[in-house]
């Protein structure tokens, strides 16, 4: 008999360092730049990305000193899985924090690093560097 995956044993305050950020699927929409509807509150993501993320590989260039180069920046913890209603409802910190389960393309999941890619749902060679648009022109690149 198998072992049951760490996320469906532990809570996420349990999880150890890299078992937490091996929850993080690698889609970078977390790293997009995220409008809200003034009428409605709705949170609208846009493929506007940080000027860090790398979107051929879906990484962040500056991970360990994000905070520095990027103040807003979120790090993800239990609380904000919890909490944040901007996050994807495919994000897999969402997805456990909400007592979910992975998706089938989730790496831990697949094995496969790049399901999260051929799945569809990342950014991958999608977003756009918030260098090369004009804040004004951010809602042009909403996405559902």
């Amino acid at each position: 008999m198998s072992k049951r995956p760490f996320w469906k044993e532990k809570s996420m305050e349990e999880m150890s360092t890299e078992e937490w950020e091996s929850l993080c699927d690698g889609c970078a929409i977390c790293c997009s730049i995220r409008l809200q509807d003034e009428d409605t509150k709705e949170i609208l993501h846009t493929n506007v990305v940080c000027r860090y993320l790398d979107v051929e590989q879906c990484r962040c260039t500056c991970y360990q000193q994000r905070k520095k180069f990027v103040p807003e920046c979120v790090i993800m913890n239990p609380q904000n899985a919890r909490q944040l209603d901007w996050l994807p409802k495919t994000c897999a910190y969402y997805l456990i924090a909400h007592g979910k389960d992975l998706p089938d393309w989730h790496p831990l999941v697949s094995g496969n690093p790049d399901s999260v890619h051929q799945s569809g749902i990342s950014l991958k060679d999608r977003g756009i560097s918030e260098e090369f648009v004009h804040e004004d022109d951010w809602h042009c690149f909403c996405i559902e």
